[in-house]
């Protein structure tokens, strides 16, 4: 009778604990964006789902974002990645239900499913923790400013500007 009252005592001790499974297993606080460009020191943007600008620097940078918007809705963001002479680049940081969260479902914690991970965000992860863009091509129709060069590959000339091109000599 002992044996059956411990093993009661010790079932209902792991599911109280796991109860909120993301909370316990992951973690609420802010989770570190890394933002990387080739070449380096382009200016980062970082706005969030309401245009509200976040962060503004250069790469490489590495910053906390918040996960949790509100009860059960998580954060997105718009990293704006932008250098002189490049075309801008967008890339999207959303949030998306972390694993730990589906153990509240298999333990059996539905305060922790309902309650306790929505309203800490433990219940959330972003969907990246890298950004990491390569600047490859001048931007379109880019004026040169005057009495100035820019050295440039071929390969990276618009083809439709290939006919412009003047060969200097040595």
């Amino acid at each position: 009778m002992n044996t059956k009252i411990y093993k009661g005592l010790i079932i209902s001790i792991a599911l109280t604990t796991l109860a909120s499974c993301a909370t316990i297993m992951g973690n609420s606080a802010p989770e570190t964006l890394n933002v990387r460009s080739t070449p380096d020191q382009a200016r980062v943007i970082i706005t969030d789902e309401s245009g509200t600008k976040i962060f503004e620097g250069k790469t490489p940078t590495s910053l906390p974002l918040e996960k949790k918007k509100g009860y059960f809705s998580g954060k997105k963001y718009d990293v704006r990645i932008l250098k002189d002479g490049y075309d801008e680049q967008i890339v999207t940081v959303d949030t998306k239900v972390g694993g730990w969260y589906v153990g509240n479902i298999l333990f059996g914690g539905l305060l922790g499913l309902l309650i306790i991970d929505p309203a800490t965000g433990a219940m959330w992860t972003l969907d990246t923790n890298e950004v990491n863009v390569t600047f490859n091509a001048l931007k379109q129709g880019e004026l040169i400013a005057p009495n100035s060069a820019n050295i440039v590959l071929l390969q990276d000339v618009p083809s439709e500007l290939h006919d412009k091109l003047i060969e200097i000599p040595q």
